[in-house]
């Protein structure tokens, strides 16, 4: 499932595609959403907005579109009415004079007033987006140590988007090796320094994923293993997807284990 670095990257795409431009034709698969066809047909795209792995579409006639890739969507942005060789099934097209937004495979989405958005059963519910709102280390420390999560596992609590919003798989495995965190500890067996540095990395991986294309070593580490030859599998991440490979920081092997049917990597000797 693409991330919440992923769905910003996409929604950069789409934004550049649509914002200020009036969608000439638009098109959705799903019956119950064919009458707000004529209803944003005309209409111009005010931003284009992430909050976590959901994209939201706001346009200036006052209504939202709301989309969740789930495990399969895909977004695609091309010339007007070009449209890619895949076996993926269309969700959703907009139409602009100069290009077109075309969402794949999502099973996911919704339309409604913009004002009424924290109606939304999901938006009401996720916790803060680090790459969309200004959420402060302090603020994010303060947050694991609240009642709601400090008693929670870290394996856990990372992938509850009440929590914060975005994270998944690769995030998790990487937050919590760049903070020398055990997978199966609590942010309550932690100390502050710990907390501390577990917020920093929710931050900074979030962000550095976002800027690099999905990036979370240390970027001069990544730069000395490319200029050796090496692939991009074996330098960008620390630790997820490298079962066996030694860790970047003492040579240690990497670790595997599942956790409620979810894979998790992590350095046995740094964590």
């Amino acid at each position: 499932m693409p991330e919440g670095p992923e769905i910003r990257q996409a929604a950069d795409l789409v934004e550049k595609a649509l914002k200020g431009e009036r969608v000439v034709e638009l098109f959705f698969a799903f019956p119950e959403l064919k009458p707000y066809e004529a209803i944003l047909e005309q209409a111009k795209v005010s931003r284009v907005r992430t909050k976590g792995k959901a994209m939201l579409i706001d346009w200036d006639n006052g209504y939202t579109i709301y989309s969740h890739n789930q495990l399969y969507g895909r977004w695609y942005v091309k010339e007007a009415y070009q449209y890619p060789v895949t076996n993926r099934t269309l969700r959703m097209a907009l139409h602009t004079e100069n290009h077109s937004a075309l969402l794949y495979s999502a099973s996911e989405i919704t339309v409604f007033p913009t004002a009424e958005q924290y109606l939304h059963p999901f938006l009401a519910r996720i916790g803060p987006d680090l790459l969309s709102e200004n959420v402060s280390e302090e603020a994010l420390t303060e947050r694991i140590q609240s009642k709601t999560f400090r008693n929670r596992k870290w394996a856990s609590l990372l992938l509850d988007q009440k929590f914060v919003a975005g994270n998944g798989n690769y995030l998790r495995s990487e937050i919590l090796f760049a903070a020398g965190i055990n997978p199966e500890s609590r942010p309550v067996d932690c100390s502050v320094a710990q907390q501390q540095l577990a917020a920093k990395a929710m931050i900074q991986l979030t962000w550095q994923s976002y800027e690099t294309g999905g990036i979370t070593t240390d970027l001069a580490i990544a730069d000395q293993l490319r200029s050796e030859g090496k692939k991009r599998r074996d330098y960008r991440h620390w630790v997820f997807n490298r079962q066996g490979a030694p860790c970047h920081i003492c040579q240690t092997p990497i670790q595997k284990m599942v956790i409620g049917g979810r894979r998790l990597y992590y350095c046995p000797a740094c964590q």
